[in-house]
């Protein structure tokens, strides 16, 4: 079974590399979006089982963003990724779903 991964981020090119990293594995379903309102439209159509938010989301736009995610999907495990290996990616993805 696929766990399906919602990464938001606001850097177009991070966002590739993350797409890439969270697709290369076959039990993950990366789905990698840069606006609040492509997220919001992701929650509403699929189920997703974590919530990665990126690095320039300021203050403000995290805590709506949290409200809405909480809103659509309560219980969805939300946790901040603001960059490092693949590796470290891994370890946070597998530490909250665990």
């Amino acid at each position: 079974m696929q766990t399906t991964i919602l990464y938001i981020g606001r850097d177009a090119e991070i966002t590739i590399v993350m797409n890439r990293l969270l697709n290369a594995r076959p039990e993950w379903k990366g789905i990698c979006v840069c606006t609040d309102e492509e997220a919001v439209s992701i929650l509403e159509a699929q189920n997703v089982d974590l919530v990665l938010l990126g690095n320039g989301i300021d203050v403000e736009c995290e805590k709506a963003l949290r409200s809405n995610i909480n809103a659509l999907k309560p219980g969805v495990k939300i946790i901040q990724h603001y960059g490092g290996g693949s590796g470290l990616l891994y370890g946070e993805i597998m530490t909250a779903l665990s």
